[in-house]
C-alpha cells in the first residue's frame, strides 16, 4: 500500500474518531498521520514520500506567493494613470521531460496574473508565453526556469 493512501486512510480514521469530517479535522489528521508514518518508517528517513511532501507544501506556498505578488504588480500597472505596457510573447526553452510536468508548468504560468501559456512546440522543448508587461525577456525566462520549472522538476522528476 502506498504511503500516501495510508496517510489519507489515517486522516479519515482520525476524523471518524473525532466524529467530524470538516476540512480542518481532515487536514490535522493528514498531518498527524504523516508524522506517525515518518516516525515508524522502516529504513530510517530514506523513503521518497517523506522527501516529497515537504517539497509539495513548499511548492504550494511558493505558487500562492507568486499569485499574490503578480496580482499586486498587475493592479499597480492597471491603476497607474498612463501605463506604458509592453506586451510580448516569449519562447521559454524547457528541460522538463514528462508531459505532466510540462502541463503543470503551463497551467502555473496561465494561473499567474499577467501571463498566459499560448502553445508548446511540437518537439516539446519550447513553451510560448504571453506576458502582459515585459521588461526584460532574458530575466523573464530566467525566472521561469529557476523558480517555476525547477520546482516542478523537483516534485515530478
Amino acid at each position: 500500500m502506498s504511503l500516501l493512501l495510508l496517510n489519507v486512510l489515517l486522516a479519515l480514521a482520525w476524523s471518524a474518531l473525532m466524529g467530524n469530517f470538516d476540512p480542518p479535522y481532515l487536514l490535522f489528521g493528514f498531518v498527524l498521520g504523516y508524522f506517525i508514518l515518518w516516525l515508524f518508517q522502516k529504513p530510517p528517513r530514506t523513503q521518497k514520500y517523506f522527501r516529497e511532501v515537504p517539497l509539495v507544501i513548499e511548492f504550494g506556498f511558493f505558487f500562492l506567493w507568486e499569485i499574490v505578488v503578480s496580482n499586486i504588480r498587475l493592479t499597480i500597472t492597471i491603476l497607474s494613470p498612463h501605463p506604458q505596457l509592453r506586451p510580448a510573447v516569449v519562447a521559454v526553452p524547457l528541460d522538463l521531460k514528462s508531459e505532466v510536468g510540462i502541463v503543470l508548468l503551463a497551467n502555473m504560468i496561465t494561473l499567474t496574473p499577467g501571463t498566459l501559456s499560448l502553445d508548446i512546440s511540437s518537439n516539446k522543448h519550447t513553451l510560448y508565453v504571453h506576458i502582459f508587461d515585459l521588461d526584460d525577456p532574458k530575466k523573464f525566462v530566467k525566472k521561469i526556469k529557476n523558480n517555476y520549472e525547477r520546482r516542478v522538476r523537483e516534485i515530478l522528476e
